[in-house]
């Protein structure tokens, strides 16, 4: 079996992340078989609340090939399972200004459950993502520098 792991690389670029979370995921069977086969996207996907419960919207799980009149609607909101105690601890943050919940990974674990990894999330100013992007070069040139003198 292929480790499967689906990463969100814009939300590291367009966010600092404070706090970082594994959460299980509401599921049908076409999906997950569609997960196995790495058919999914989590690059647009962000967590919102609704009746005390977490949500996930934007996650793209692609129909399963070998599905049939039971397959699962691509783009549609799916519930994200945590321990009451980090639901509330993640309400409370949300609801300062700011704040927002992002999906950064989706996995299977040992288990073969489907996890997917949220963060929650201030936006960098556009000068951050610059000073990022900077510190990110500068490190590159140091590495690239460091093995023509080995």
């Amino acid at each position: 079996m292929k480790d499967i792991h689906i990463k969100n690389k814009k939300a590291s670029h367009n966010f600092e992340f404070i706090e970082k979370y594994i959460a299980g995921v509401e599921l049908d069977g076409t999906e997950v078989k569609s997960i196995r086969m790495g058919k999914a996207s989590i690059v647009d996907s962000y967590c919102y609340f609704h009746n005390n419960e977490l949500w996930v919207k934007g996650m793209h799980i692609a129909e399963y090939y070998w599905g049939n009149i039971n397959n699962h609607v691509p783009k549609r909101e799916r519930k994200l399972l945590l321990k009451r105690k980090e639901l509330n601890k993640l309400l409370k943050a949300t609801q300062e200004k700011g704040y927002s919940i992002v999906a950064t990974r989706m996995f299977i674990n040992d288990r073969g459950w489907v996890k997917i990894e949220i963060a929650l999330a201030k936006g960098k100013k556009t000068h951050d993502k610059r000073d990022d992007l900077r510190t990110k070069d500068m490190k590159r040139e140091m590495d690239r520098v460091k093995k023509i003198n080995i």
